[in-house]
């Protein structure tokens, strides 16, 4: 999860490096992987499977520059259209997501905004 790739900002209250993991147009888990690879900047090593993206998104050495010392926050917008359309697949990525937080000291994942980028939060606040 290099400095190259996902969006990256500060713009968090507890100081975290925030990444946004957009799933805007991903229906399918080949596309939630390769999405995955692209925003987080995942080593070319990376498996596009569940335990590999839980095994990469809880390792803080892959984490962008200063995010192992203040923490990391992963905002994962435009999903509804991927749990809409892969259920069963939306609901392990979610256990993915939970699961790399329990693991990763520092690691926060977040839904952010469901539909596209321009559509507002689903989060309140």
């Amino acid at each position: 999860m290099s400095a190259e790739g996902g969006t990256e900002t500060t713009d968090d209250p507890a100081g975290r490096i925030v990444r946004t993991l957009d799933l805007d147009g991903v229906t399918d888990k080949a596309g939630l992987m390769d999405r995955c690879a692209r925003d987080l900047a995942l080593p070319d090593w990376f498996g596009r499977n569940w335990d590999a993206l839980a095994d990469c998104l809880a390792d803080p050495a892959l984490w962008p520059e200063q995010a192992a010392d203040r923490g990391l926050l992963l905002v994962v917008r435009g999903w509804r259209a991927y749990a809409a359309a892969r259920p069963e697949e939306w609901q392990v990525a979610e256990e993915v997501f939970a699961e790399a937080t329990d693991r990763g000291p520092g690691l926060f994942v977040t839904l952010g905004p469901g539909g596209s980028s321009d559509t507002p939060s689903d989060q309140p606040g």
